[in-house]
């Protein structure tokens, strides 16, 4: 059978996948991006993805790179501050960190994942070395010593230099690699959607702490000349299911009791999605001619604005070592080099993750009262506080 040649194939047409497409195709690599199923680029859409993606300074930076950030900019909305807040107790408690304690910039900028589908879409059309193709999914691959040779669902075969896994959490690129993962379930589930209020959101992220998870607002663009937040509620699952059953009324007043007041009464703009919460990494990133990247390679609860950002510092990190291996792209040593850059970044985070989505899990009494001193030791520590932040951005 005669094969389609190119430098790099990407399974996954989600964000990740679409992205990493860009980015090398900018980089002046010949790309092929495949996925089932079409992306979906308007909210009004069945299956848009109503979540929002904080983007920290790292992940800009590499928009801005792959020449994606002048279309995103108009619609992004600054994150100046993260607050948390512990309403655990009366009265709430809460401490502000501040992005102008370590920066000229804000600590990044949030923008809904159905609008970067449809800006990174439109990118890849206009770019003659890259082609995406939807309908068509992962069958089976053979790595050889020059290039991977790989079929997809419609019995096509394309030849790659490099093959990157970014098709999520059951990676079928990583599962014909026989790659194992660690995975940890929390009977954890995520319930977003978005809301107005009274009050502007001034910039500011929240994350507002009682027990089951936390529940974030993240600052976006005005609705109908209202202030608008984007929210994602972390509960256990029988609790999360309850609340996607009620009527839009009787959401929005649970909402309302959850969010502990912040930003006035909310009002409930759109459609509620759902998504299972989990951490997972990979015990490798890489295989003969392949790399992980993304869900493919780590899954982590949505605390902190993490998940994205490290999938974006996978990508970041596997193009500069394409660009500075043109010409033995996908061979051993590079992928030695991806595997010693990022894995053990990937551990260190998912496993912080992790703890502190336990923590916030948690019922104790106690637990809520040590919460509430480690923030207050964190953020009152200047210092300390400072650190924090800049290993939060990822940046040293």
């Amino acid at each position: 059978m005669d094969s389609t040649q190119t430098d790099i194939l990407i399974s996954g047409g989600g964000v990740a996948g679409l992205a990493a497409a860009v980015a090398f195709g900018a980089a002046g690599f010949n790309v092929i991006v495949f996925d089932p199923a079409q992306p979906v680029t308007d909210a009004a859409q069945d299956g848009a993805d109503l979540r929002t993606t904080a983007f920290l300074q790292p992940a800009q930076r590499f928009l801005d790179r792959a020449g994606l950030w002048d279309a995103l900019a108009p619609e992004a909305t600054a994150l100046e501050i993260m607050r948390i807040v512990d309403a655990a107790k009366e009265p709430a408690t809460q401490r502000d960190f501040v992005a102008d304690d370590i920066s000229d910039a804000p600590f990044g900028w949030n923008l809904p994942n159905w609008l970067l589908r449809r800006v990174m879409v439109d990118r890849i059309a206009a770019m003659p070395n890259v082609s995406l193709r939807t309908g068509t999914g992962f069958a089976s691959m053979v790595a050889r010593l020059d290039r991977a040779l790989v079929r997809l669902s419609d019995g096509t075969q394309i030849a790659a230099k490099l093959v990157i896994g970014a098709d999520g959490r059951n990676s079928a690129v990583r599962q014909a690699n026989n790659i194992d993962v660690a995975t940890t379930r929390y009977g954890q589930k995520a319930i977003t959607f978005a809301v107005t209020h009274p009050e502007p959101h001034g910039g500011i992220s929240t994350e507002v702490h009682r027990d089951g998870g936390p529940f974030t607002l993240v600052p976006l663009p005005d609705h109908e000349g209202q202030p608008c937040s984007s929210v994602v509620w972390m509960d256990t699952g029988p609790n999360i299911a309850a609340l996607a059953a009620l009527d839009d009324d009787a959401f929005t007043a649970a909402a309302n009791h959850r969010s502990a007041g912040v930003n006035g009464p909310l009002t409930l703009v759109g459609k509620r999605s759902v998504w299972p919460i989990i951490s997972q990494i990979a015990d490798c990133i890489t295989a003969p001619r392949t790399a992980l990247v993304a869900e493919a390679a780590h899954v982590m609860p949505p605390i902190g604005a993490q998940g994205l950002n490290m999938s974006l510092a996978d990508m970041a990190s596997l193009l500069d070592l394409a660009v500075e291996n043109r010409d033995t792209l996908g061979e051993p040593a590079m992928l030695a080099a991806y595997q010693k850059a990022r894995h053990s970044d990937m551990r260190l985070r998912v496993t912080g993750i992790d703890a502190l989505n336990r923590t916030s899990m948690a019922a104790s009494p106690l637990i809520h009262d040590l919460r509430a001193l480690g923030v207050k030791a964190l953020h009152d520590a200047a210092p300390i506080r400072r650190r924090l932040m800049k290993m939060g951005l990822g940046v040293s």
